[in-house]
């Protein structure tokens, strides 16, 4: 099998070396966060207003790529007019410190309404790793936007709907699910050079993102591919652990970011509900004992948040919904506007935040006795497919072709 991803440009020599550190208070430096779960420091006013403030929006071209927020920096991945750029802004004014571009055709048939970046940037070590929708992986300086490498993939090397997992960055690796449906592969990648450590090759690629877990001490990395549920030993790429988990029909692959919390991980796919299992280490493998199954609610293009015991989410059916984390069942029900499951929920908290690409900000309580709104807010003239960034008071919102910050007083 070829390699999913080649070197397409001469590695840069690094000038200088960053201290590995733990993300700032408030950062959200990859997709879903700093831990990946969708949750955020977010204050809450003592009494939500009639209406929030916009403190400034920048055009920065197409694309559904949640924007990633670090020491004050917000990094924005979008495309405009024949390249796929990386803008770094000032969060506070929304000022561009520094931008770099590469050209590249865009996501074309079915998936061609949306031809920009889905893939979210990640942000660790003074470096910023983005994905684009045709494979093309970069690793940029954060503070200068100088390209430290960039690997291009074979010909056709992503899904038939194009890239959207978002890459995680661990132990000073870069983990990628790269290539297509037939030859797709995880790949462990040095952050600093782009030497590939690791590469797992047991099944094709989906669009769902990866995260770590720890298991009895071991670190593994969870990732939904194609036709399967997989846990990678983060070290050395080996298979620790599996399950078939392939969709059914259009709209069937595999999207969710799975949650794990102690010891316990939630998954669900369009048309296949939601499962509860707890991991286990058994010697130089893992096991995996069923829990639950909730066939009620089944996410197709958003990722639950896991908040006192219960899971909030939105499911394929464009309903909020409350699961009991303990036993599975559903505590309630909530329609909301939406598009075919897509939007997201995040974690304030105090309460809950779901944006959906009918364009407002939901705010409602923290609750498993009944969905109670607490606010709505119109934060975009155009549909959004992007996570929001939430940190303090600010919400941090990319609609169709802007960025947009807001401030809730």
């Amino acid at each position: 099998m070829k390699r999913a991803l080649q070197l397409a440009s001469v590695i840069v020599p690094v000038l200088f070396v960053f201290a590995a550190s733990a993300p700032g208070a408030g950062d959200w430096p990859q997709w879903r966060g700093a831990d990946r779960n969708g949750k955020a420091q977010f204050k809450a006013p003592a009494e939500w207003p009639g209406k929030i403030t916009q403190k400034w929006k920048m055009a920065v071209g197409e694309g559904d790529s949640t924007p990633a927020l670090a020491d004050g920096k917000l990094y924005v991945f979008s495309r405009e007019g024949g390249d796929e750029v990386t803008r770094c802004l000032d969060a506070d004014s929304g000022k561009e410190l520094w931008r770099d571009k590469y050209q590249t055709a865009a996501a074309t048939g079915p998936a061609g309404r949306h031809p920009g970046p889905r893939s979210s940037p990640a942000v660790s070590n003074g470096k910023v790793i983005t994905y684009g929708v045709r494979g093309v992986l970069s690793c940029l300086d954060a503070a200068s936007g100088k390209v430290l490498w960039r690997k291009q993939s074979e010909p056709n090397g992503w899904p038939q709907f194009f890239t959207a997992s978002s890459p995680l960055i661990a132990d000073d690796l870069c983990i990628a699910q790269v290539g297509g449906k037939n030859d797709g592969s995880v790949e462990a990648l040095d952050l600093g050079t782009g030497t590939q450590k690791w590469k797992w090759t047991g099944d094709g690629t989906a669009y769902g993102s990866p995260i770590v877990i720890n298991v009895g001490g071991a670190k593994a990395i969870i990732a939904e591919t194609d036709k399967r549920i997989v846990a990678i030993g983060l070290a050395d790429g080996k298979l620790l652990w599996e399950k078939p988990y392939a969709g059914k029909g259009m709209g069937g692959q595999n999207t969710a970011t799975p949650i794990f919390n102690d010891q316990i991980l939630y998954y669900s796919g369009s048309g296949r509900g939601t499962t509860a299992a707890k991991l286990e280490k058994n010697g130089d493998a893992i096991t995996a004992t069923e829990l639950w199954s909730n066939t009620d609610n089944s996410i197709q293009y958003n990722s639950p948040v896991l908040k006192h015991g219960f899971i909030y989410g939105l499911s394929d059916r464009n309903v909020l919904f409350c699961i009991n984390a303990k036993d599975g069942k559903t505590a309630w029900h909530a329609p909301t506007a939406g598009m075919r499951g897509f939007g997201s929920v995040v974690d304030g908290g105090s309460v809950l935040l779901a944006l959906t690409p009918a364009e407002n900000l939901i705010v409602f309580e923290a609750s498993d006795k009944a969905f109670k709104q607490l606010a709505s807010y119109k934060v975009a003239d155009s549909e959004i497919y992007a996570s929001p960034v939430v940190a303090g008071n600010q919400v941090f919102v990319k609609d169709k072709d802007s960025v947009t910050l807001w401030t809730i007083q």
